[in-house]
This record gives C-alpha cells, structure tokens and sequence, in this order.
C-alpha cells in the first residue's frame, strides 16, 4: 500500500476489527471491501492479539465486541485510549446497550452499535466515528442529554451497572461457568486478585453467599444471550 492517496481522492481510512467468533470477523471484511474509502488492515479476536497487531496494522478504527477470549472489549478500549488516543474505538455487541453503552463511552469508545443492527446502521456508524462523531442509538443520546441536563450525573448506578469494568468482566465469566483459577488464567491476574472481585462483586449486588453469586451471574448471562 501507497502511503499517500492518490490526488483528487481522499485517504482510504484503515479498520482493524476485533471479535472471538471467525464468520463474525469474516463477515465485516466483506463488508467493509465493499465499501469506498474503507480497508481492513487487521483483525484480532483478544485483548492480547489485537494490541499484538495494533502498532503494526496503524487502524484509525478499532471495531471491538465485548466479549474476546481473554476478557472484555471494554479493557482494549482502555488500553487503546491510553496508548494512543488517535486510534479511534467502536463497541459492535449483541449485549444490552442500555448496560454498556453509557459504559463503553467513558470508557472511551467513540460509539456502540448493537448487533442486532442493519449492515447499513453499522458503515453509517464506522463513517460517524471516522468523522469525529459519537455514534449511538437515538435512545442512548437522549439518556446522555438528560444526563447534562442534571448536571453530568451518573445514570449507571445500582445493580450491575454499579460492577467496574474488570468486575463485570470477572461476573460474566463466572456466569458463563468459569471457576477462579480458570478466570485467573483468562485475564492474567492471581486467584487472589479475582477472589477479591469476587468478594466485591456480592458487596455491591448485596448477594450472601457464593452460590448466590453464580446464580445470579448466570441468570444475568442467559439474559444477555
């Protein structure tokens, strides 16, 4: 590839895209090929392989799910944001977005689309972001603006939108049926490190014991499905 654009047409932005399932990676190459001004320089499906092949790919975009192998799309989010800011990020995910969009955002990210959304919703998203602007659903702007209106409020509180990040990351993988060591082993922390989230975790959903604990974090998954 040319390092300069041709003249009379615009630079040809470059979107890396970061997800756990194959078709799911396949399926937005295809469509971004098809779309002017658009190539995909990289793909990734974790945290640890898409910072791997970030300095290399140099996207302007990251399109991230969030969930990968080794953990949650919101921590290559921040991790993106604090080693290059430039590079922009977008959630594209099948979970509920009035949990995690608020949630992406301060993260970081630029925008999240959910999966359920058109292939034309999501270009129209990628070319938001690409251009300087936040891309969510109508809904979640206007959450955001009643959020100004109170003066920056937090809307996110109670529950699980009360978990931090690596907390709700260390939850979904106990719904999903992972023990301790086994989450360990996934985010790269110490047993000790996840017991203590844990234990944070039934603190702020007011859950006794940690049988409660993985009820709930299963149900909340299977309601996520």
């Amino acid at each position: 590839m040319t390092a300069h654009a041709p003249v009379g047409r615009s630079r040809c932005h470059r979107v890396m895209i970061v997800d756990d399932h194959p078709l799911m990676r396949r399926g937005l190459r295809e469509l971004f090929e098809r779309e002017p001004g658009l190539e995909v320089c990289g793909e990734a499906e974790s945290v640890a392989g898409a910072l791997g092949e970030i300095d290399g790919a140099s996207p302007d975009l990251v399109i991230v799910d969030l969930t990968l192998k080794d953990g949650s799309g919101l921590t290559l989010v921040e991790a993106i944001r604090d080693r290059d800011p430039s590079v922009a990020t977008l959630i594209w995910s099948m979970h509920d977005e009035n949990l995690f969009a608020e949630r992406a955002l301060r993260t970081g990210a630029m925008g999240y689309v959910s999966k359920a959304a058109s292939a034309d919703e999501l270009v129209k998203a990628v070319r938001d972001v690409l251009a300087g602007r936040v891309a969510v659903s109508p809904t979640v702007a206007q959450r955001l603006l009643q959020t100004v209106g109170r003066g920056g409020a937090k809307t996110m509180s109670g529950g699980v939108a009360s978990l931090s990040n690596r907390e709700l990351a260390v939850f979904e993988l106990i719904g999903n049926g992972l023990t301790t060591r086994q989450i360990a082993e996934r985010l790269q922390l110490s047993v000790k490190t996840i017991d203590s989230h844990r234990e944070n975790i039934k603190a702020k959903l007011g859950l006794d014991s940690a049988i409660d604990l993985v009820r709930h974090a299963v149900l909340w998954v299977l309601e996520e499905a």
